[in-house]
């Protein structure tokens, strides 16, 4: 993969710090890509256009949104849960997007790519709420993306699962000889997708070379669902 095919973009990445954002970050940079971090929790709806305000010009959105994942079972699921969750992972879409997407139409041109999880594309016990929420991120930007399409802005997502990140998968759940039989046994790439291999995929998505793709979601999780 050329280091010329981000040369020159300004690449905003959101809680850059956690989940996928160091990196993106790393990955991006050494393509070439002016990258623009933001740290913060999205929850207080008026973060995200100051945020994209403070950028400026805005070439590529990374909305990279993760929480701890509630393991609650699903008739034990509050309220407070649930719109805690949705308030972290999913309300912050729509107003990042009525943020920068004045700036892409303007332009016509533009990308946003969701940093999502595959949780959404096959059942898992105790995970309704983050699974619901999840989905609810790969709906809009199947919805946003046909929409946007026209207006030479392509937006798509990732949905991951079994990727090498800290968030999800921290150092004493991979030592685990539980959850390292259930990667032989769920995964059939047999072992978990590295971080970089996963951010790589999110840099072509984010290139000049993707510019074919509409509202679509792509799994990155070793095969668990395709």
């Amino acid at each position: 993969m050329s280091s010329l095919q981000l040369a020159g973009k300004r690449i905003l990445i959101t809680q850059s710090d956690t989940f996928m954002g160091p990196t993106l970050c790393e990955v991006f940079k050494e393509m070439g890509a002016e990258v623009i971090k933001d740290n913060h929790l999205l929850t207080d709806p008026a973060l995200p256009a100051q945020i994209v305000e403070q950028a400026g010009y805005i070439d590529v959105l990374v909305i990279n949104l993760a929480i701890p994942a509630p393991f609650t079972r699903g008739e034990l699921v509050d309220d407070s849960e649930w719109s805690a969750t949705f308030s972290a992972i999913v309300d912050p879409l729509p107003r990042l997007c009525r943020a920068v997407l004045p700036q892409m139409i303007q332009r016509q041109s533009g990308k946003i790519l969701v940093m999502g999880s595959a949780s959404a594309l096959r059942g898992m016990k105790r995970a309704s709420t983050y699974s619901a929420a999840r989905g609810a991120q790969l709906a809009y930007v199947q919805a946003m993306g046909v929409e946007m399409a026209a207006q030479g802005i392509q937006i798509n997502a990732i949905a991951q699962n079994f990727v090498d990140n800290p968030t999800y998968f921290p150092e004493e759940t991979k030592a685990n000889p539980a959850f390292q039989a259930r990667i032989q046994r769920e995964v059939p790439l047999g072992r978990l997708v590295s971080l970089r291999e996963d951010a790589l995929f999110a840099a072509y998505l984010c290139s000049d070379a993707a510019d074919c793709f509409v509202g679509q979601v792509f799994p990155v999780c070793g095969g668990w669902t395709t």
